[in-house]
């Protein structure tokens, strides 16, 4: 009787399971069992290994061969198990030795004639074997970038079956041709998922395919909601804009990423390991290290948005814009299910998507962008433009954004139409991306130093309890407010995001604590109720 193990890593979510492949050969009529809650993808692999290490050189053992995946309450699915059944099957025939691959894992696909596949998921597996303890992984070779970014493994990319058995034996390494020289590599289609390329609104790419990315200096006028794109960006502010059609709501929210302030090493391996899972990371970036931008269409429905499909659930566009921007476009014609389903990601930062196959906490800390017009035709707000919508239908157009939602939301805008001498470059270009993300980024650190030592990272992650007894603003800058309070226009909720929102005015400005002229600017940002407050957050 031979027995032999080897490991892998099984997905649930965004987060790994190391599972222990074992393989067990004894005397009987030649069969290969599976047994472990194999899915239908992992069934299948019995053959692609068979037919792999066959035309690798080795011999098949001719015995009744099981194959256990364990722990077997974990479902497992996919078909990176295939590199760790084999070696396990192999070590099993005493092909390799069983020692060598016992604390190893191991992940790829198999093509029937021994080639290594890439699969997606590969950051987030070997993040989970390493926090297991494990220092050595074997990982297809299209794919050894993306496993070197976890410290402290030991990363071994091969391109085939055969030279991971040469290893192993400590045998001469094969060479093997490169297929397909001139044209793109059809390994790499196991990393991406069909639709998710560039231009569906769910990949963090430039707008065009130079590598160009829109410049805040392309949209002309609009004082007023640049000013709140740039209190959105320097404080993580929630954010929504209301105006006709052609006002720039678009332009505005496109170009809220490029503002944004790269990502630290934590989260681009957070954002990595989502993209990774999805199916919607660049071969050639390993590392996501800008803002990623999500812009899903208006009639995604509710699991596209939080995550959902058949078994265990994928990420959603709200994970995709995970430390990023998820604009939603035409925010009214979302179906009201959909909308309302954000409301936990936007208080927590995180979803949790229960199913019948399992339960799965998925990372959502976003910046969401609406963008919503006035009324069906768009043409409400404008004068003499001849809106021909009934007051009944403005109405309950602009009730689809239901008040649970807009609470949330701590900046509204209106976006006024563009004038002719705007428009026309009379006015002179308005201040660049590059201007603009220098601001954030001071502004930014000056909240992070205030905040060293905390949980908390921005001024929209901080708890109302800690704005209102350890971080005081000056006597009296919260007389408005209160008044609001009182009269019923904010509540408690929404005196807490004010605070927010003051503190990151404070913190462009270079002040040590918000005055009442920030609290102004804040409530103005919320409300829209003019205070006679200047227009600039950085000029007082």
């Amino acid at each position: 009787m031979g027995f032999a193990r080897a490991c892998s890593v099984a997905l649930v979510g965004v987060e790994g399971v190391v599972v222990e492949v074992q393989a067990d050969l004894e005397p009987g009529v030649a069969a290969f069992t599976l047994v472990g809650l194999p899915d239908k993808s992992l069934v299948e692999s019995r053959d692609r290994v068979r037919a792999a290490v066959v035309n690798s050189g080795a011999e098949w053992p001719q015995k009744k061969l099981t194959v256990g995946l364990s722990p077997a309450s974990v479902p497992k699915s996919g078909s990176g198990f295939d590199l760790a059944v084999a070696c396990a099957v192999l070590g099993a025939a005493e092909r390799i030795d069983p020692a060598m691959i016992a604390d190893v894992v191991m992940i790829g696909e198999l093509g029937l004639d021994g080639r290594v596949r890439p699969v997606r998921g590969v950051l987030p597996a070997v993040l989970a074997a390493a926090e297991a303890g494990y220092e050595q992984v074997v990982v297809p070779e299209q794919t050894a970038g993306e496993a070197a970014l976890v410290p402290g493994v030991s990363v071994l990319g091969v391109r085939s079956l055969r030279q991971l058995i040469a290893v192993l034996c400590d045998e001469p390494v094969p060479e093997e041709p490169v297929e397909g020289q001139g044209r793109p590599d059809a390994m790499l289609a196991g990393l991406m998922i069909p639709g998710t390329g560039l231009g569906t609104g769910l990949a963090p790419a430039p707008a065009r395919g130079d590598g160009h990315l829109p410049d805040l200096a392309d949209v002309a006028g609009q004082p007023r909601p640049r000013q709140a794109l740039e209190v959105a960006a320097a404080g993580g502010h929630h954010l929504l804009f209301s105006g006709p059609p052609g006002a720039g709501k678009t332009m505005l929210a496109e170009r809220l990423s490029s503002v944004l302030p790269p990502l630290t090493r934590q989260e681009s391996l957070e954002v990595t390991a989502v993209h990774s899972v999805a199916g919607i990371l660049h071969p050639g970036e390993p590392l996501v290290s800008r803002a990623p931008y999500c812009a899903p269409h208006h009639s995604a429905t509710m699991q596209s948005l939080v995550g959902g499909g058949n078994g265990m659930p994928r990420p959603g566009a709200v994970s995709l814009a995970h430390r990023g921007v998820l604009f939603l476009d035409e925010a009214p014609e979302f179906s009201g299910k959909a909308l309302d389903a954000l409301r936990q990601p936007l208080e927590s930062g995180h979803v949790v998507v229960a199913r019948a196959a399992g339960v799965v906490r998925l990372p959502a800390r976003f910046l969401m962008v609406l963008a919503a017009n006035p009324c069906p035709c768009g043409r409400h707000s404008l004068t003499g433009a001849g809106c021909e919508c009934p007051p009944s239908v403005v109405r309950r157009y602009q009730a689809r954004l239901s008040g649970p939602l807009l609470d949330r939301v701590d900046l509204r805008v209106e976006v006024e139409p563009v004038d002719r001498a705007d428009l026309l470059g009379h006015g002179g270009r308005g201040e660049s991306t590059a201007v603009v993300a220098a601001r954030v980024r001071d502004a930014r650190a000056r909240a992070a130093e205030r905040l060293a030592g905390t949980p908390w990272t921005t001024n929209s992650e901080v708890p109302g309890h800690e704005l209102r007894t350890r971080l005081l603003v000056a006597p009296g800058a919260l007389a408005a407010a209160e008044r609001d309070l009182e009269r019923g226009i904010l509540t408690a909720r929404g005196l807490d995001r004010v605070l927010r929102v003051a503190w990151t005015v404070a913190d462009l400005r270079g002040a040590g604590r918000p005055d009442a002229s920030d609290v102004a600017v804040a409530l103005e940002l919320r409300t829209g109720i003019q205070r006679g407050v200047p227009m600039g957050v950085g000029e007082r």
